[in-house]
């Protein structure tokens, strides 16, 4: 029987509004399908109706001629499934969590048999067969999720977002993973946030509001953007603003910062002549650019949300201050026998922003968490507007925002109440308290929603509260941990429209992101690899410093994993001499 799923006329309701409205599509083995849309597309609901997880409220699924309905028994047979949020028993082992998986697959297969080998080996996690799951770094974690979904060698793996959380080079191990599947005839199906992911499958299906705007090959629709790219390079002056002035432009489609350049968007049928004035003011060079599956992804969906932070504007600005904003200095923080981070040390103007880039477990976010003064570090100094951590840890923490890696929010409280707690925690008396929480809810449109737990909003809610929380005292450091981990395009354009402008506005951002094209925005990256600092430089810098003749023009992706990959080689090749 052929590999092979066939949606038609897909309907998948949840109350009155549709999920899924009429999605019809083909998706064949031998092919990685890509899944992408906006937050609220409907992308889990279609993974969880083609793993017979959830049924049709009209039309029909077939997957390898067995129909959702009928026989969802021998779907989950030749079906692997490896859902958004992470599936695995956290206090069990890895060997543990894959022998209780071939359980309830009905599978024989033992973990001394020649299936968990593979397994094991294909995923690189033999040797940490014995470690507990809620150990694993957020790469290991996802690898040890994809085993649990190959257990049964099903012919059809459907991916949700696996990628969410895990650092480029985690990102790549997983991509080589299921290419060597692709290879072998099996239908993948990968849900994504990741645009560039997107681009390298074969075929992609694009929802947006629960329909498919777009199906067919990625490079079909990247070609539609051809002349419509545009970079703004040399320029003098504030690229940042220069961004936020390109984007006002009736002209102008979408743009992103790009390391020292400014990229540009044009709207169909446009001229240049407003981006060549715009790029002239700046005495900058205007020079056509190839597209990206990104530029067409949001032209598709109507454009960017524009270059101008509601919040900023009603921020007053922050007092010019002498001297650094943030210091760390020979910041070392061990966990037993274990060195999370190994003195580290850098400083941080006002108005700079900071990205703290590296691996999962490089010691990112235990280096934001001493900052913070939620963990003490076991030596070193940490400041925050010239306070030592160790001494005013109470006065520091007034003077900065926090935004954790998970979000940092009360599910038994709801979202009014959260914003009540969290305003209450950082010393607002009550009158300015119930103004900044009235603010906040008009300025991130959370009226609808405020009786709602923020266990219940979709991802880009709760990243808007989580932010809101961290920004109601008026902080003059923010710190964010992470901040757009699975969240759409759209959303994370929206998300640097805030910090662009209350960077504008004095603010001092340190900023930890897996999402390489985000780091772009940072005036400086600090690269932390096995908890030491291994590069700090602007990400153009970067980018020359893992310049080759194999690679002449990296991308920040590129030179992120080049440059890791060449300290790891040189650290174990010392072990080796030793």
């Amino acid at each position: 029987m052929s590999v092979e799923i066939i949606i038609t006329d897909l309907v998948k309701r949840f109350g009155e509004a549709p999920a899924l409205d009429g999605v019809t599509a083909r998706i064949i083995g031998g092919q990685l399908t890509g899944v992408v849309g906006p937050d609220g597309a409907g992308k889990t609901t279609l993974m969880r109706c083609l793993a017979a997880l959830m049924l049709p409220t009209e039309g029909a699924i077939t997957v390898c001629g067995h129909d959702v309905v009928t026989g969802a028994s021998a779907i989950h047979e030749i079906t692997g499934y490896m859902p958004q949020r992470f599936g695995l028993y956290e206090d069990l082992s890895v060997m543990q969590n894959m022998q209780l998986y071939a359980e309830l697959r009905g599978l024989d297969s033992g973990p001394g048999g020649e299936l968990f080998a593979l397994l094991l080996e294909f995923t690189g996690l033999a040797p940490f067969s014995k470690r507990l799951a809620g150990a694993l770094s957020g790469g290991m974690k996802q690898k040890l999720g994809l085993a649990c979904a190959l257990m049964a060698r099903p012919k059809v793996l459907l991916l949700d977002e696996p990628s969410v959380g895990v650092d480029p080079v985690s990102r790549q191990d997983l991509w080589r993973m299921v290419q060597e599947l692709v290879a072998e005839g099996m239908a993948v199906v990968w849900s994504t946030a990741y645009l560039d992911e997107a681009q390298s499958c074969q075929e992609v299906l694009l929802l947006n509001h629960g329909k498919i705007v777009y199906a067919g090959a990625p490079g079909d629709l990247t070609s539609r953007l051809e002349g419509r790219s545009y970079l703004m390079r040399d320029i003098s002056g504030n690229r940042r603003l220069a961004l936020t002035e390109g984007l006002q432009l009736p002209s102008v489609r979408d743009g992103v910062i790009q390391g020292a350049s400014v990229r540009l968007v044009l709207a169909e049928g446009a001229g240049t002549e407003e981006i060549g004035a715009l790029a002239r003011s700046y005495e900058a060079r205007l020079v056509p650019t190839q597209p990206r599956f990104e530029d067409a992804f949001i032209d598709l969906l109507g454009g960017g949300p524009g270059g101008v932070s509601s919040i900023a504007a009603r921020m007053a600005p922050i007092p010019a201050r002498e001297g650094v904003m943030v210091r760390c200095h020979e910041l070392t923080r061990k966990f037993g026998d274990f060195t999370a981070t190994r003195d580290i040390s850098f400083d941080v103007r006002q108005g700079e922003i900071l990205g703290l880039l590296g691996p999962n477990g490089a010691g990112k976010s235990t280096t934001f968490k001493m900052l913070c003064g939620l963990i003490k570090p076991t030596s070193g100094v940490a400041e925050v507007v010239g306070l030592d951590l160790r001494y005013s840890p109470g006065k520091a923490k007034v003077q900065l925002g926090y935004m954790a890696q998970k979000f940092s929010l009360y599910g038994l409280l709801s979202v009014r109440q959260n914003l009540d707690f969290f305003a209450g925690v950082y010393g607002l008396g009550r009158a300015l308290r119930k103004e900044r929480v009235g603010e906040m809810v008009e300025l991130f449109e959370l009226a609808p929603m405020l009786d709602d737990s923020p266990d219940e909003l979709p991802l880009g809610f709760k990243q808007r509260l989580a932010l809101a929380c961290a920004l109601m005292h008026r902080p003059k450091v923010l710190f964010l941990d992470e901040p757009t981990s699975g969240v759409d395009p759209i959303t994370r354009r929206e998300f640097w429209t805030h910090i662009t402008g209350l960077v504008g506005k004095g603010v001092t951002v340190l900023v930890t992101t897996h999402f390489m094209e985000e780091a772009e925005y940072c005036d400086r990256v600090a690269l932390v690899n096995r908890g030491q600092l291994i590069a700090l430089d602007t990400p153009d810098m970067l980018k020359q410093m893992a310049m080759d003749e194999a690679l002449p023009d990296p991308t920040m992706e590129q030179a992120f994993i080049r440059l890791i990959e060449r300290q790891n080689a040189r650290e174990d090749g010392r072990e080796q001499a030793a």
